[in-house]
């Protein structure tokens, strides 16, 4: 139920996001984390019982309809496992890729006698945080009627008194009224209390006691909050994200890898978008997104550049520097630094514009290198476009 973009948040793994709701008084199947197969076999032996639930963890969805989670017995165990664990999980929200199984929830199964969809999500249409529910819970709740929808007042909150409300409109009757409201009030909480742009439980199982239990659920951290979200910043799992992505991350850059074959390196997020979008206007592909910003030093550009050129998909560099607040010669120097590293040589396309340009410009003409240098931006982006065509 996406109703904001995928950039600028941290997930956190289902069991994760349990503890999380469970401090706050949800209800959750009994269950311990695993990352061997000895630590499973533990983990089933302290849950007891004949039967359990192994589920992959993994930041993407569709985990059931891909494998990933397995209902198992003793006979069934050490092969899920083995399918499982230190391997990669392909799902419809993966990519061809997949995404690695470091861990696995080891469960006891839930007797559910209905299965609930309910998230607390930023609507940025509006700016306010919405409660999403249905009665129509599980693996195919994308493809089911649009969920209800409540606006949460940003002062207030939501009261449980709305979230009787809603749990009428479901449908609910007797005391799953008031335990749903409960849900539904703890899970606005929680958005507010951790910064989050979503959180979710799908499905919110309800039990033979007219109990609703938290058989799923995905927690997105606004990672513009992390700064004051120490203790959630602390359980990002960087093997989940991109390797490109996470390298920026770790040297504290703007970066986001993209399809594309021309990599970028722009100062400012609007220019960088500007430029993206003539690089596509010129019939070429961008390879990233990066923005260095304004107090950059040469060595973090010398580093940024390397992080562009040392992608094996990047046929050519676009350099698209407008300087105010960043000097055109640190932007240099920083390129002729990245250069000097490189054991593959790249084209590159530099266009650098305002402060300190001259000396910016001086600084590669010295250089000798095999630069391409042009003020007219449009001009600029046709010309790295036939660069990366003819290095093809």
């Amino acid at each position: 139920m996406p109703l904001f973009s995928e950039e600028g948040r941290v997930r956190l793994h289902e069991y994760q996001a349990k503890t999380l709701l469970s401090r706050r008084g949800l209800a959750v199947p009994p269950g311990l984390i695993a990352h061997t197969p000895a630590a499973v076999r533990a983990a089933v032996a302290a849950l007891g019982g004949d039967e359990w639930v192994v589920k992959a963890q993994v930041h993407a969805g569709a985990r059931g309809k891909a494998g990933g989670i397995r209902r198992v017995d003793r006979a069934t165990l050490d092969g899920a496992v083995d399918d499982l664990l230190g391997r990669r999980l392909v799902t419809t929200q993966t990519g061809p890729l997949g995404q690695p199984v470091d861990h696995l929830l080891v469960e006891r199964p839930i007797a559910a006698t209905a299965e609930l969809y309910i998230a607390c999500a930023l609507d940025r249409a509006s700016g306010r945080r919405v409660i999403l529910a249905s009665d129509a819970g599980g693996v195919d709740i994308e493809s089911g009627a649009p969920p209800l929808s409540v606006a949460i007042d940003p002062l207030a909150g939501l009261s449980a008194y709305e979230g009787r409300v809603l749990a009428r409109r479901l449908g609910l009757t007797g005391r799953l009224i008031d335990r749903f409201a409960k849900v539904a009030v703890t899970l606005s909480e929680t958005a507010v209390a951790c910064d989050a742009l979503l959180v979710e439980i799908n499905p919110l199982m309800v039990d033979a006691r007219e109990e609703l239990i938290v058989a799923d659920a995905k927690i997105e951290i606004d990672d513009n909050a992390l700064s004051r979200q120490t203790e959630l910043a602390a359980l990002r799992d960087p093997r989940q994200g991109d390797e490109k992505d996470e390298e920026a991350h770790a040297r504290g850059l703007q970066y986001i890898a993209l399809d594309g074959d021309i990599g970028c390196l722009v100062n400012g997020a609007g220019l960088a978008m500007a430029t993206m979008d003539l690089i596509a206007l010129a019939g070429g592909r961008p390879a990233n997104f990066l923005d260095v910003g304004g107090g950059t030093t040469a060595a973090k550009v010398a580093e940024a550049l390397e992080l562009v050129m040392n992608d094996a998909r990047v046929k050519a560099v676009f350099v698209n520097i407008f300087g105010g607040i960043v000097r055109c010669d640190l932007i240099a120097e920083g390129l002729l630094q990245a250069a000097a590293r490189l054991s593959r040589p790249l084209p590159v396309v530099v266009r650098l514009v305002g402060t300190r340009q001259d000396e910016g410009l001086a600084l590669l003409a010295q250089s000798g290198l095999a630069i391409d240098v042009t003020a007219d931006l449009a001009q600029a982006a046709e010309l790295a476009v036939r660069r990366a065509r003819e290095a093809s």
